[in-house]
């Protein structure tokens, strides 16, 4: 590896699978398609721009501009979503895949990156399916997804998959360790029962209160978040790709947040579930089934903020019920 390389995202750095990929880049043995999954979209793109920058500008190589973002690098092709749909077509595929049957112009090799991958639609997910089962020669694909199993399974099974778990990350989000320990706390109150009227009213605007801080913490990390990446978005790129991205982006934080919750439900849960306590384990399980529902319902029409109110509001009366 180059000692100029651009660096693995730090939630990475020295993880097994940034490792197992150095070495098959400096062996020569990468495969053809990789799919990236994970719930932060940042490190995602992060990821692969670290491996393209390893394939077209590898260590001892005279590359032009090697400062520049290597999403300028005139053989890395990328695709994003785009249009009101946010979703990738047929014609921009096929656009795509006839740059890549195209000798490289610089490099030894060519990278595509399909961001949103998951995004394509049928048409354009069965012309680049034609592409896995005959992929050009010395081309490198990669493929960036939070639903991988939104992509055919025909194309799934022709990609090696590496999947980048950033669970950490989110407890970098200004305030949101504080939320998590509020939430805490509220489901304990939960437990405890509502004795009288101001009790209920206490638990629905806390409630209420946790939907707004999401909400807040939300816009502003993802605010702080585009900051960061438009710095490497390489020049020239159009304004509908531009909002494609911090779509993406917002997408990738919202539902990682959201991971942070069922995880903080969980970990509330274990030590009453390890004492034997029935209501606390039907409470549980009832509570991560109306989660996993109300964000199934945010890839249609639901914005986090009702998505959120409905999974409290119904905490509410999971967690407070006592047979």
């Amino acid at each position: 590896m180059s000692a100029t390389a651009q660096p693995w995202p730090p939630a990475l750095a020295g993880t097994p699978a940034a490792a197992v990929i150095e070495r098959a880049i400096e062996h020569r043995r990468l495969g053809h398609s990789l799919l990236l999954h994970g719930d932060d979209t940042g490190v995602l793109l992060a990821a692969a721009y670290a491996i393209a920058d390893r394939l077209l500008r590898p260590a001892g190589s005279r590359s032009p501009s090697p400062n520049a973002p290597i999403g300028s690098h005139p053989d890395c092709f990328e695709l994003r979503p785009a249009g009101k749909s946010r979703q990738i077509k047929a014609e921009p595929t096929r656009d795509l895949i006839t740059r890549l049957q195209v000798s490289p112009s610089v490099a030894a090799v060519k990278v595509a990156i399909l961001h949103e991958a998951d995004r394509m639609n049928l048409a354009a997910s069965n012309i680049f399916l034609k592409t896995l089962e005959e992929p050009p020669p010395n081309t490198t694909i990669l493929l960036l997804t939070s639903h991988p199993y939104a992509l055919l399974s025909t194309i799934r099974s022709r990609c090696l998959h590496f999947r980048f778990s950033c669970e950490t990350q989110a407890g970098d989000f200004g305030g949101w360790k504080a939320w998590l320990a509020d939430y805490h706390a509220w489901l304990a109150r939960l437990l405890q029962g509502a004795p009288d009227k101001a009790a209920v009213a206490d638990h629905v605007f806390s409630a209420y209160g946790l939907v707004a801080r999401f909400s807040l913490i939300l816009s502003t990390s993802t605010a702080a978040a585009w900051a960061r990446q438009k710095e490497s978005l390489p020049p020239g790129i159009e304004d509908e790709e531009e909002v494609a991205i911090q779509v993406g982006l917002a997408n990738g934080i919202r539902m990682q947040l959201f991971g942070e919750i069922e995880r903080a439900t969980r970990t509330f849960a274990v030590p009453h579930l390890a004492a034997g306590s029935e209501s606390v384990s039907r409470a549980f399980v009832a509570a991560v089934e109306r989660l996993e529902h109300d964000v199934g319902l945010l890839r249609i029409y639901l914005n986090e903020s009702a998505a959120l109110e409905d999974f409290l509001l119904s905490s509410l009366r999971l967690w407070s019920r006592r047979s």
